[in-house]
Formats: C-alpha cells, sequence, structure tokens
C-alpha cells in the first residue's frame, strides 16, 4: 500500500461519491484529511468512516465553493491547522437537466460553470501560494476531469464545457508548477457506481467508486519528480470506445 504519512491533503466534494471514497483510502494511506463540501453533515460521515478504519482524525469544513471568501477561509484553516498542503483533490462538481441546449436555464449552466471550473481555479490559486511558500516547497494537485472531458453525452453541454475547460487548467498548472515542484494531473472518471449515475443504473456497465479512490492514491502517492498527468478510470465495457 502506497504511504502518504504525514502528508497534508484535501478533497473538495468529500461527503459523498468519488470524494468520500478517496478520502477513505487517502486516510487509509498514512494521509491527514480536510474535508470540504457544502453540508457538514455528509462530511461528519465521511469523517467518521475514516475514524472506523482507524486513521488519522479528519478535518471537516463545510464550504460553499461557489463563494471565494468561503474558499479563502477554507484555506486559511488549513494553514493554520497544519501549516501546509501535500495534496489537493479537486473533486467537487456539478451535472446540469439532460435537456436541450436551447432550452436549458441560464442560471444552470451558471452553476455548472461555478462549481466545475471557477472553483476549481481558485482552489488551485490558493494552494499554489500555500505550496510555493511552505518548507518542503511543493505538493500535488488532482484534478477530477471526467471522460466527458473528451466525449460528450446528448445534452451535456454545461457539464461537458467544463469538463474540457478543466483538461485546460490542468495542462497550464502542469506548466506553471514546474518550477515550484507542483505536480498536476487530471483523473478522468467513467461511469463510477455513485449516487450521481443512478440514472445509468441499468443502462450501461458501472465500476466500484472505491477503484477510484485507489487510484487517487496512486496519483497522490508518487514522488514529485514524477506525476500522471492523465489517467482514465473507467468500467471495463461501458460504451466509450467505439461501440464498447
Amino acid at each position: 500500500m502506497p504511504s502518504l504519512l504525514r502528508k497534508v491533503a484535501l478533497v473538495t466534494g468529500a461527503g459523498s461519491g468519488i470524494g468520500r471514497q478517496s478520502s477513505l483510502a487517502l486516510a487509509g494511506a498514512g494521509a491527514s484529511l480536510v474535508l470540504a463540501g457544502r453540508r457538514r453533515e455528509p462530511l461528519e460521515e465521511t469523517a467518521s468512516l475514516i475514524a472506523q478504519q482507524g486513521s488519522l482524525p479528519a478535518l471537516c469544513v463545510p464550504t460553499d465553493l461557489t463563494k471565494p471568501a468561503a474558499i479563502a477561509s477554507l484555506f486559511a484553516t488549513i494553514e493554520k491547522q497544519h501549516g501546509r498542503l501535500d495534496v489537493l483533490f479537486n473533486n467537487a462538481g456539478t451535472g446540469a437537466p439532460a435537456v436541450p441546449i436551447d432550452e436549458l436555464p441560464l442560471e444552470k449552466w451558471q452553476m455548472a460553470v461555478d462549481t466545475n471550473l471557477t472553483a476549481m481555479f481558485i482552489c488551485t490559486q490558493h494552494a499554489f501560494r500555500l505550496m510555493k511558500q511552505q518548507q518542503p516547497m511543493g505538493g500535488r494537485i488532482i484534478n477530477n476531469g471526467s471522460v466527458s472531458a473528451d466525449r460528450p453525452r446528448p445534452n451535456s453541454a454545461p457539464y461537458t464545457a467544463t469538463k474540457h475547460a478543466v483538461t485546460g487548467l490542468t495542462k497550464s498548472c502542469a506548466l506553471d508548477g514546474r518550477p515550484f515542484g507542483i505536480a498536476c494531473g487530471q483523473i478522468d472518471v467513467g461511469n463510477a457506481d455513485t449516487v450521481l449515475l443512478a440514472g445509468m443504473k441499468g443502462k450501461e456497465p458501472t465500476m466500484d467508486v472505491a477503484d477510484v479512490g485507489r487510484a487517487v492514491v496512486y496519483m497522490a502517492s508518487l514522488p514529485l519528480e514524477a506525476n500522471v498527468l492523465f489517467m482514465t478510470v473507467m468500467a471495463t465495457n461501458m460504451p466509450l470506445i467505439g461501440r464498447g
């Protein structure tokens, strides 16, 4: 099992799904977890599961990631509590109604942009600032992309557009982080069995979301001299490649 002992990891959207399973996996590898998300109760449930597996206690910081001031407060808490940040998993995201593009309310587009892209950018800004000043300098940022960053489903313009933009952000941050020992990569997930995928149950093959957590741990536990720039983790038989 890879070791993240004495490392501090922040997971956004940590109250459920990929965020929860990745938090459990990172904690199981030895990291001290900071759990961020909109609602306290799901974060505390994740923290309880972390405690049950015998890992280090997790810090819950309820955060509305669509509010820049709330993100600033989150990172101030991390700096005060831990003095550093070694891993940021930019996981929080949201979808939009699967309706024709000409019927989509503008506020649904804006929510997807604010949550999936702008919040990730602001979190990355704060992570860069902290990782550049801490000793030893550096750290790792992992962005949750999605297979939609490459191939969209019908009626998914807001989600697909933001996930394509995440790929550009990942590439830029991987380049800009080099002088400071900051590695940035992206994990693109296809058909992990989560609540968000409930509408796909029985329609397409799915995979255990815990497998995503294990992949995140692999990316996070590499030495900073090595980086997984892009990783795709998907249900083997999902219809992504050709006819599936």
